[in-house]
């Protein structure tokens, strides 16, 4: 019998996922994970992982396996909610829910695991993972979930053949329909329970709020620009090489204070990301204002009237060497090559048609159609079909 760990959230996926197995034949322990206890951050006066550790203990019970809860706060802190602040101050927007599972679940988590005994890992993503044997060594690929609106591959994105090799993924095969009825069925405390809308693993945080006790304010000024600033007018180019064309393509406006007027005050750009709507409290404009780029080091925000503003589109965008990952190293492309993919710059974003261009510099990813908020900080993946290949860091 196989013994699998079971990281129990206190919700209806996980719960479900620690039946299956064991129905399966498994061995199967629960371990809940608490990332989380910096009362000098609290939101309010909920304790949503208490409650959370709570349900996970009751599903245990239910389901007759063992139950333990590690701390992994300090972990967490200093490797998500550090490095979070660290990006926001640097006016990028840091994904912490790809770090969470990079580096907690299935790195200081999965020691864990393995130190008790584990053969495997387990999780409730909506993802699948296949297997074949590649000159004499087993390939893992990861896949996205079969149900289409809660496949979370792309929270995955980041990991590797050997994290791949001692995970198990059992709902990726399910619809959340089906995985409320299993749960319902058994009788599970989670079976309604609504799914956690919070930081990975925190709970109710708002992120606004999280970031202000401990990012200070600053008050700074929002630019309109328009959609007719020269700024957008773009010349035809005749480029000498095609690195220098991706570089063009790839390339952020460039905004000065003169490209707009000034329409109203914020309290630090580090709070804004691109494409946000919400938060900026300007009124009065035919179409609503959209951050279409921070500059922390003015305070600035630079905004553009309607989702159709030229100022949040680009074509392309480039990832650096030490940023570039694949999770299927055998597709892995050289310098000078080119590689066709979908790609999606942002969970549940449907997948676009993009090519890959990997150069001495780093990895140029060129969309077929101009993408909206291309946001620095942000992961890209890319996919052939449903097997998801590589990701990086938007730079």
């Amino acid at each position: 019998m196989k013994k699998v760990v079971v990281g129990l959230s206190g919700g209806v996926d996980s719960s479900v996922t620690a039946h299956l197995l064991k129905e399966q034949g498994y061995e199967v322990i629960g371990l809940f994970m608490k990332n989380w206890h910096d009362d000098s951050v609290t939101i309010s006066d909920e304790c949503p992982w208490l409650d959370d550790s709570n349900d996970a203990m009751m599903v245990a019970d239910k389901l007759g396996i063992p139950f333990q809860t590690v701390d992994l706060s300090e972990e967490y802190k200093e490797r998500i909610v550090d490095y979070m602040f660290n990006e926001y101050e640097k006016g990028r927007t840091p994904n912490p829910d790809v770090l969470c599972n990079r580096e907690i679940k299935f790195d200081v988590f999965m020691k864990i695991a393995l130190s008790l005994g584990a053969d495997y890992v387990a999780t409730g993503h909506y993802c699948r993972k296949a297997e074949f044997e590649k000159d004499g060594k087993t390939v893992y690929r990861l896949l996205s979930g079969k149900d289409n609106n809660k496949d979370q591959s792309y929270f995955l994105c980041q990991l590797t053949q050997e994290q791949l090799s001692k995970t198990l993924f059992p709902i990726g095969e399910l619809q959340k329909s089906e995985v409320r009825e299993i749960a319902a069925a058994q009788d599970l405390v989670t079976a309604d329970k609504k799914d956690s809308q919070g930081l990975c693993f925190i709970g109710k945080v708002r992120l606004p709020d999280f970031l202000q006790q401990k990012l200070k304010p600053k008050e700074g000024v929002i630019v309109e620009v328009p959609a007719t600033t020269d700024v957008f007018q773009k010349e035809d180019k005749n480029f000498n090489s095609r690195i220098e064309e991706l570089e063009y393509l790839s390339s952020k406006y460039q905004y000065s204070m003169k490209d707009g007027k000034v329409v109203g005050k914020h309290q630090g750009a580090h709070y804004f990301t691109k494409g946000q709507r919400k938060g900026l409290a300007v009124g009065g404009t035919p179409a609503p204002l959209f951050v279409i780029d921070t500059d922390v080091e003015e305070n600035v925000i630079y905004t553009g009237q309607g989702k159709d503003h030229p100022g949040i589109y680009r074509k392309a965008l480039f990832v650096s060497p030490e940023e570039t990952h694949w999770v299927r190293q055998d597709l892995a492309i050289t310098d000078g090559e080119e590689l066709k993919v979908q790609a999606r710059i942002r969970y549940r974003q449907p997948l676009q048609d993009a090519v890959l261009y990997q150069t001495e510099h780093g990895m140029y990813i060129v969309f077929d159609k101009p993408q909206a908020s291309i946001t620095e900080g942000q992961f890209v993946a890319w996919y052939h079909e449903d097997e998801l290949l590589g990701s990086g860091v938007i730079s």
